[in-house]
């Protein structure tokens, strides 16, 4: 097994340090220190529903301005390939043909953060940018406090779709 993965088993990320569990899970929630630093302190875990359940609850009770951090730590949904993280880039499809709609979302992505004032962030969970385009679209006419909660859900779903598949391997 890896070392990489023997960090994320459970049992030992409830014993690292907070420095080293801030390390270690890091790049399943794209940084975000503020929201790493309650996550750390949130400890033990037991299991990996009570890692990402808790940190579901952190994430929705935090003060705005952290919510707005974690969910823009997360690259923009078509962001250019260079910009964003390995696990972004595989998320996100820039291995595979995805160039047509990489206009519609920059443009939506600059309505979108001109309308909430944060970055639109979703569970791309396999979806090309062209089935992202209308989901991109209809959040334009949501709340901002709707999407917010929303974004925070799906920052969750991407972590703990990261955990599997980097656990997964073992």
């Amino acid at each position: 097994m890896p070392a990489a993965t023997r960090l994320l088993e459970i049992a030992t990320l409830d014993s690292l340090s907070p420095a080293q569990f801030i390390e270690v899970v890091a790049p399943l929630f794209e940084g975000a220190p503020r929201f790493l630093d309650r996550l750390a302190a949130a400890r033990p875990f037991a299991d990996e529903g009570t890692l990402f359940g808790r940190s579901a609850a952190i994430a929705l009770a935090m003060p705005e301005d952290e919510q707005i951090e974690l969910i823009d730590a997360h690259p923009r949904l078509g962001a250019p390939p260079a910009s964003v993280s390995a696990l972004s880039h595989r998320e996100q499809g820039y291995d595979r043909e995805t160039t047509e709609a990489i206009a519609d979302l920059e443009r939506l992505n600059r309505e979108y953060e001109e309308r909430f004032g944060f970055r639109f962030c979703v569970f791309v969970n396999g979806r090309s940018r062209p089935e992202l385009v209308p989901v991109l679209e209809a959040a334009l006419n949501a709340d901002r406090t709707h999407e917010i909660a929303r974004a925070l859900d799906d920052v969750v779903a991407i972590a703990r779709d990261r955990y599997r598949k980097l656990t997964a391997a073992a």
